[in-house]
């Protein structure tokens, strides 16, 4: 659909090892009681945007529920969730999760959640799923160091500038995260109209991607990208607005190059087999109410799900906003349905080229 509009590389694995440690503190969950006292596991990427989470969606919920309190964890992985279903030892509760890998292991790795007596009105589509909830809207804008090209009439101006090296030679960084259009952009730089992007090629990406690899560093989360561009180790990049937005409010010059920017429903899922399975399901509709998602965009830059959200976003978060007048370009909306029913097998292809 196309409409207008943390510190250093650390290995997935190493992280996440920490994070279950972190998630169990050793103690044993406390099963679900409506009356009685609930600790939730909630794991999502760490950094400013899990603070905002914090401020905006755990706080409040706490304060109107005093018996649910939370235990934050990070980053998310959904090779992790497998890993604690299959062994039946099931530690997180709330997981931030692509709603393509909730849909397409819904039942399996994730709980089927009942959000009949969520409103839905207001709400864009697709922010309600069986086996999950979006939270915000998720732009991962091609952006550059201002100091790397200051002189404005020669520094990059389309996606196809990110991938000619000869022309615009310097560092690349990119997600790995398939939700931050790490297949997308190839295509679209290698001439594949917007409209015409799925189903995607993925082998076709994949050997695009080949042409700047040398020169890009593929980071395992945004709070990786976001050091490495705050610590000037890439010129350009590809990163999410979440992390923009702090980065400029710290003093880093970025400018957003409004060519074809890619989105996503960013969402929160119950793995398979929690303890807090109806606890978790009661606090989610927390994530979609107008403060919750207002304040979120206020202070992440993100694109808001609820339209009934009123936002007073700041000037750096204005620069950002893709479906504000900053954008002068196109925005590419990732299709759901193409990813739910491909999620797994696109990991796995994109996995094995990035071990390559």
């Amino acid at each position: 659909m196309v409409t207008r509009t943390s510190r250093g590389l650390a290995t997935i694995s190493a992280i996440t090892a920490v994070a279950l440690l972190a998630a169990c503190g050793g103690e044993t969950a406390t099963a679900t009681d409506p009356d009685g006292p609930v600790k939730l596991t909630f794991v999502a990427y760490g950094g400013v945007g899990q603070e905002a989470m914090i401020e905006h969606y755990q706080k409040p919920y706490s304060a109107a529920n005093p018996n649910v309190t939370f235990v934050n964890s990070s980053p998310p992985d959904v090779s992790q969730v497998k890993a604690q279903v299959q062994s039946n030892s099931v530690l997180w509760d709330v997981v931030a999760v692509a709603p393509a890998a909730a849909t397409q292991n819904c039942g399996t790795l994730f709980e089927k959640l009942d959000f009949s007596a969520v409103d839905k009105k207001d709400l864009v589509e697709g922010t309600v799923g069986e086996c999950y909830i979006g939270n915000f809207i998720n732009a991962s804008p091609f952006a550059y160091r201002t100091d790397a090209f200051p002189d404005a009439t020669k520094a990059p101006k389309t996606i196809e500038d990110f991938f000619d090296v000869q022309k615009f030679p310097g560092r690349r960084g990119i997600l790995t995260n398939i939700q931050n259009g790490i297949l997308e952009y190839p295509l679209l730089a290698d001439g594949v109209a917007p409209k015409d992007l799925y189903p995607l090629d993925v082998d076709r990406a994949l050997k695009k991607l080949d042409t700047i690899r040398k020169v890009t560093t593929f980071a395992p989360n945004v709070g990786a990208l976001q050091q490495a561009v705050g610590s000037k180790q890439v010129d350009m990049f590809l990163l999410a607005d979440s992390r923009l937005v702090p980065l400029m409010d710290d003093g880093t010059d970025v400018t957003v190059v409004w060519d074809v920017t890619v989105t996503s429903i960013n969402a929160f899922a119950v793995p398979k087999g929690s303890k807090n399975v109806q606890a978790a399901q009661r606090f989610l509709p927390q994530v979609v109410t107008p403060e919750a998602v207002a304040g979120i965009s206020e202070a992440l830059g993100t694109a808001p799900v609820n339209k009934a959200a009123k936002s007073n976003l700041s000037q750096n978060a204005k620069k950002v906003e893709v479906y504000g007048p900053a954008n002068t370009g196109e925005t590419v909306l990732q299709d759901v349905d193409w990813y739910a029913a491909n999620f797994n097998e696109v990991t796995t292809k994109l996995t094995n080229w990035l071990a390559g």
